[in-house]
Order: C-alpha cells, then sequence, then structure tokens
C-alpha cells in the first residue's frame, strides 16, 4: 500500500471542535510518511470537489477515516461524502449491485470494483471500552465494527477489504490524549507494515 488516503470526517458542531479528529489525521499522516508511504488529505468539513475526491480514491491503496461519534454512527457530513463521492464514481467503483437478472436473489453486494483497495476507521467515542465489549452493557458485546456495520458495508459494496478499527474511548469524560496519539502510533505501524508485506 504505497498511497494513503487520509478523510478527515470531524467538524466544529455542538461544542465539539474537530481537534481530536485533526490532532489524530496528523499523527497517521506523520507515522505514514515515516514507513515511506505517500499521503493526500481530505477534511471532508473544508469542502470537496467531487472528481477530485473520485480521483483521489482511485489512486490511493488505503483509505483512513477518521471521525467522531455522534449519535452511535459518522456525523452526516461523512455520510454526505459518501453519498455524493460514490456516486460520482459513473461506474469506476463498481459495476452494480452484483446480482444478475437470470438469479436475482444472490450475489447481492459482489459489484465493486475496488478489490485491490483496503480502508479504516479511526474513531473516537465519548463511551468506556466496556460499553462495547460487554454483553451487558449498552451495546450488546457487539464490538466496534458491529455498531459500524451500515458504514463497513458501504465499504465493502465498493468492494473494499477493512484493516483493523482503532477507536478512542471517553474522549471528553476521561481524555487520555498521549495514550490516544502513543496507541494510534503504534496502531498505524503495526497495520501498515503488515499490510505493506502482503
Amino acid at each position: 500500500m504505497n498511497q494513503v488516503l487520509l478523510l478527515n470526517g470531524g467538524k466544529a458542531f455542538c461544542g465539539s471542535g474537530g481537534k481530536l479528529s485533526a490532532l489524530l489525521q496528523s499523527v497517521a499522516k506523520e507515522e505514514l510518511l515515516q514507513l515511506g508511504k505517500s499521503v493526500v488529505e481530505t477534511h471532508i468539513d473544508n469542502g470537496y470537489d467531487l472528481n477530485e475526491e473520485v480521483e483521489k480514491i482511485m489512486s490511493s491503496d488505503a483509505l483512513i477515516w477518521q471521525m467522531p461519534a455522534w449519535w452511535m454512527g459518522c456525523p452526516w457530513i461523512v455520510k454526505k461524502y459518501i453519498d455524493e463521492v460514490f456516486m460520482a464514481s459513473n461506474g469506476q467503483f463498481l459495476t452494480g449491485d452484483g446480482r444478475h437478472r437470470t438469479d436475482p436473489e444472490h450475489g447481492y453486494g459482489t459489484g465493486g470494483l475496488l478489490k485491490d483497495k483496503k480502508y479504516m476507521f479511526s474513531v473516537t467515542w465519548n463511551t468506556p471500552l466496556t460499553a462495547f465489549t460487554d454483553k451487558n452493557e449498552f451495546f450488546g458485546g457487539v464490538g466496534v465494527d458491529g455498531v459500524y456495520l451500515p458504514l463497513h458495508k458501504a465499504m465493502q459494496f465498493i468492494g473494499m477489504q477493512a484493516l483493523p478499527t482503532f477507536m478512542c474511548n471517553d474522549v471528553i469524560k476521561n481524555p487520555q490524549i498521549e495514550q490516544y496519539v502513543s496507541d494510534y502510533r503504534q496502531h498505524i505501524r503495526q497495520v501498515f507494515n503488515i499490510t505493506a508485506c502482503v
């Protein structure tokens, strides 16, 4: 994976300044450059050109989605970006939903063309880790990837493969910024060193 697209989905809204997302994106960029990767970036809230974003995705080997969790999912600007950019790809991302008229009950979700690309979620939550992992807590033990299932499926619908998700917890009630940064540096090094050799 030689080129990585960093997509910052942070947004200044209702007391959130998007500072942690910006910090983590800068950490990812620094680590990736040290690993010899080429990095391109988009800060979604600053606006974007649809054709340029399609080209960024087409020319990148991996995407890192950096975003806070708002109401159990991604901020609306991230969903808007996906809706607009993916639709603007004009057949470059997928051929259709993968089904054939001769067998319309099978094959849904297999029409993606970006099978050589990977994606990663880096997310921040004001939620303890146990809320995701403990079956008796809020998310019933489904884990962070279970919570993000629709977003995972959106990426997989166009053919991309998931890399391990990174999550920061308790970012407002018990922020541990230095630990987040240290953990994220290690995560980036592990994920992109391993996959670069595969």
